[in-house]
Formats: structure tokens, C-alpha cells, sequence
């Protein structure tokens, strides 16, 4: 069953305002904004309001009802960017939260709120905690969006159906926690609350009785729209500023924690735990994120990725060592939460070679890749992915060391390791045209050929624009016969013969990679 917490922040600005300046704390306050040459109140705290301070009314009047109101300038972005860092700090009771308008924020409780005692709980600790930060707030949980939202700002006095302690709607019980609230509840625009209002339907349980037809032609369908979303006939999708994670595992402190050491310890514990569950599912994790949660109501957090699926405790705590040193953990941690937001399936495999006591290539170069992308950052170190063409300069790519291969490499006959971008040229001797080079001379050095394959024919990609009417003028653009040769000194090169074999013309031989 869906549940939707929603939460609000009235006086958010000014809230702001004496965090950072608590001095301010002594007289009213409102934030102020100039517009057209004039200053307005843009916000105003609860004394301020208590005195008659309404938002956008303009300063002077402001000041002549109340001489002794403190200002300070209206900070949007800051109050934005404050509203996006408390929306992260949410993610310690769910890890799906979202903005909402201009003055709320979201969380998504569903399958969560159990493991904070239950819905009650859960609610009080979040306003409790937030007024602690010096910030008032006020949440409500309901099944869906809408009616979350109308009872966290008008569920209180006369119209409160449920206590005011509780503002928690149970599942079905929509319609009845709405009826008594007013119009605005559901999100309306301005006109058309007022509208509403002189046509004598003030409350929302007023909208119940009445046709749908008259009030759509004359409101637009919005009103009914939102209605639907309020009473949950109608689906309304929540855009979440978090990726939802496989395994999130929490470590709640019971007194805040500061030193590296002890970061370092809760860390193994929840590493320890998390790599057991990976076993037992048999996936392990790409990526992995280490959440701090301080208690000024911020968040630190440190993110490490693999280059294959991983879950060795040992070598997933040394990604994270060279991180933690930069770590801020502020006044102190309360909370820690590692989470896997990207896993993949991970099936057991042999790790050491029988009978030779080596271990297998590929489990010492995937640490070695993770220790080097994370410590010189995942875009400085790359590796090949296999691209769908059978031409050498475009049979791979480069992508990021920690990414995901979309397809798998091709079974083709033997490449070399390296190319030669582009091909060199080389004067070679062939006694018969379709045959392999005898000897061939690379800068200004003759090989003998020892041994040789192929030929190996690769055709132009004739409908690429760069290859279309160069054929023939062109040796880049013309057909291949490739060639895997050994010279007297052991060493393998990739030869090939550009263009068809014709009498009139010498062929143009080149050589395109070395074997290891």
C-alpha cells in the first residue's frame, strides 16, 4: 500500500535567515526583495506574522506597523539549494524523496515507516529532529500525494477530522480526512479557489455532491483532476531526486561520531553485512555510496565503482580508504547508510589456477583497475569495448574503465594488441601476388619472414560517407589481405596488401599492429 509523507516548510527563509545570523532571533523578521525600484517582504517569521506582516507587502508599510522588524535580503537560490540539501537529509528515513513546489518536500514511506516504530513515530522524529535544527516544519502522511499535502498546511483547528499529534491518514480514509478542509487543500490556483469560494464551496466534502460537468466547463478540468489525485482514483507520479538502491543497509550511532577510526569501523560493520547478502543473491555490487548524516541536518557522502561485479569486504574498504581522508564529518555523524545503487549478477568462478598457485589474470587486473579509476577519477581511466565492424580502426572504442560492456568482444581470427594509427607503410616482396611477403622492410630494417597465415580479406565499409567515391584513389578505402607473419627473430607482425592484385600496378603494403 502506497504511503506519501509530506512535508512542510513555511517559514523556511527566515528559518535560514537565524541560522546563519542568530542574533536576528531578538525582533521580527521578514527577507526582503526589490522589484521596480521598491523593497517588499518576501517571507516573514512567526512574530512578524503575528503582527500583521503579510508577504508581498511593501517595506515601508511594514515598518510603519512595526518599527522594531529586522531585515534581511531574500536569497531564492540559497533557499532553494538549503530545500535540496534537506530533501537529501530526508533520505535517512527513505531513500525516495523529492521537491515539492516551492515550499515542501516529499518522501515516498512505502514498505519504511515499520522500521521506525510506525507512521506516529516516524512523523514526530522528523519534525522533532528539524526543530531542533531550528526549523519549523509540519507532516503529514496520507496514500497519496495530494492528501499529504493538504493535511500537512490545513489539517489543524475546527477542520482536523484526526488529532492534530497525528495528521496520519489511514488507507481508504481519504475522502473522509479531506471533506472538511478548505478548497485550497487541493492545490488550486488562486482564481480558481476564489471562485469556488463565492459560489458557496468553501470546504473540499462541498466538491462531493457536485456535478462534474458544470464545474469543469466553468473551472477547466484541473479541478477535477486534482480531486481524483487527492482521493487516490487517480495516479500521480512522483519525480524522485534519488536512484532507487538493491541494498541500503543503516547503522544508527547512538552518540555522533567524528574520527576517521570510527567512521572506518561502522563502515567495515556495514560492508561485512552487505557483502553476505550480495553472496547469498549471488550479484555483486558496481557501485557502491557511503552516506554520512550530520547532525546540523547535512549530508556527506563518498561513492566508489568497479570496473567488474565485486563483493570482497577487503578489496571494497580499500576503495573507500582513499576517500574517507577528505571527508568532512562536521559536528559529528549520527547516522551512516551504505547502499548499492548498481549491482549486476556475480556467479562463483575459479580464482586460482589449478596446480600452479598463480592467480587467474582477470582477478588481479579488475582491483587494480578499481583502486587506479577511483583514486585518479572513473573518466581518466579507460579500456576497449567492441564496436559491431569488421575494420580494424573501428572494431573497438574507448569507454570508462568502470563502465558496463554492452556487448561482448566477437570470436574473429587473432589481433594484435596494438594498432598503428594510422598504418605504416613498408616495402615488401612477394613471389606470388597472393601469397604472403618473403621479406619486408619497416623503417629502414629488413625482416625475413619465417612463418606466415592468410591471407585474411577485410572489405571495405563502402556506405560510410568518408569511404564513398574513394575507392581506388585511396589505399586507406581499399580492400585488405591481411597477414600474421614471423620474422627470423621471433617477432609477429600484421601485414597487409591494400587493393586487389593488378599487373599494371605495384601493390601498396603496409603494416597495421605487432603481436605481443
Amino acid at each position: 500500500m502506497r504511503r506519501i509523507a509530506s512535508l512542510w516548510l513555511p517559514r523556511l527563509a527566515t528559518d535560514l535567515a537565524c541560522r546563519r545570523r542568530p542574533e536576528r532571533q531578538k525582533h521580527p523578521l521578514a527577507t526582503v526583495e526589490e522589484r521596480s525600484g521598491r523593497a517588499f517582504v518576501s517571507a516573514v517569521d512567526a512574530r512578524a506574522a503575528s503582527l500583521g506582516i503579510v508577504p508581498g507587502q511593501p517595506l515601508a508599510d511594514a515598518r510603519a506597523l512595526v518599527p522594531e522588524l529586522a531585515t534581511v535580503a531574500a536569497d531564492p537560490a540559497g533557499d532553494l539549494e538549503a530545500r535540496a540539501a534537506l530533501a537529501d537529509w530526508c533520505t535517512r528515513f527513505t531513500p525516495w524523496t523529492a521537491l515539492d513546489g516551492e515550499d515542501g518536500v516529499l518522501l515516498d514511506l512505502t514498505g519504511c515507516a515499520h522500521l521506525f516504530g510506525g507512521e506516529a513515530k516516524l512523523r514526530a522524529d522528523l519534525e522533532a529532529r528539524l526543530a531542533g535544527f531550528g526549523i519549523a516544519a509540519r507532516a503529514a502522511i496520507a496514500g497519496s500525494p495530494g492528501t499529504a499535502w493538504a493535511m500537512a498546511r490545513y489539517a489543524h483547528g475546527e477542520t482536523a477530522r484526526f488529532p492534530e499529534g497525528e495528521r496520519i491518514v489511514p488507507s481508504g480514509a481519504q475522502r473522509a480526512a479531506l471533506a472538511p478542509l478548505p478548497v485550497a487543500g487541493l492545490r488550486l490556483p488562486a482564481d480558481t479557489v476564489a471562485g469556488l469560494q463565492r459560489m458557496g464551496l468553501g470546504r473540499i466534502g462541498d466538491l462531493y455532491r457536485m456535478p462534474r460537468g458544470p464545474l469543469a466547463r466553468r473551472f477547466g478540468p484541473m479541478l477535477a483532476a486534482r480531486l481524483d489525485q487527492a482521493l487516490g482514483t487517480a495516479a500521480e507520479p512522483i519525480s524522485l531526486e534519488t536512484p532507487r538502491a538493491h541494498w541500503r543497509l543503516h547503522l544508527p550511532l547512538a552518540e555522533p561520531i567524528a574520527r576517521r577510526e570510527d567512521i572506518v569501523l561502522g563502515l567495515e560493520r556495514l560492508m561485512g553485512d552487505l557483502c553476505l547478502r550480495l553472496a547469498d543473491e549471488r550479484m555483486g555490487a558496481r557501485r557502491l555510496e557511503l552516506a554520512l548524516y550530520r547532525v546540523d541536518a547535512s549530508v556527506a557522502r563518498v561513492a566508489v565503482g568497479t570496473s567488474a561485479p565485486a563483493r570482497v569486504a577487503k578489496h571494497l574498504l580499500r576503495l573507500f580508504a582513499e576517500k574517507l581522508d577528505g571527508l568532512d564529518a562536521g559536528f559529528g555523524v549520527d547516522l551512516m547508510i551504505l547502499a548499492a545503487p548498481e549491482v549486476e549478477t556475480l556467479a562463483p568462478s575459479q580464482i586460482e589456477l589449478a596446480g600452479t598457485g598463480r592467480v587467474a589474470p582477470s582477478a588481479e587486473l579488475g582491483p587494480l583497475v578499481d583502486r587506479l579509476a577511483n583514486r585518479l577519477g572513473a573518466e581518466r581511466v579507460f579500456r576497449l569495448a567492441p564496436v559491431e565492424s569488421h575494420w580494424p580502426e573501428r572494431a573497438a572504442k574507448r569507454v570508462a574503465a568502470l563502465g558496463t560492456l554492452e556487448t561482448s568482444w566477437p570470436r574473429r581470427q587473432a589481433r594484435p594488441l596494438r594498432l598503428f594509427a594510422p598504418p605504416e607503410p613498408i616495402i615488401a616482396t612477394a613471389p606470388v601476388p597472393d601469397d604472403p611477403p618473403v621479406q619486408f622492410t619497416w623503417r629502414k630494417r629488413l625482416h625475413r619472414v619465417r612463418a606466415a597465415e592468410g591471407p585474411e580479406r577485410i572489405a571495405i565499409e563502402w556506405w560510410r560517407p568518408e569511404a564513398l567515391g574513394r575507392r581506388g584513389s585511396d589505399d586507406r578505402y581499399e580492400t585488405r589481405d591481411y597477414y600474421r607473419v614471423e620474422d627470423e627473430a621471433g617477432v609477429r607482425f600484421w601485414l597487409y596488401r591494400a587493393g586487389a592484385y593488378r599487373p599494371a600496378r605495384r601493390p601498396s603494403w603496409y603494416l597495421h599492429g605487432l603481436f605481443a
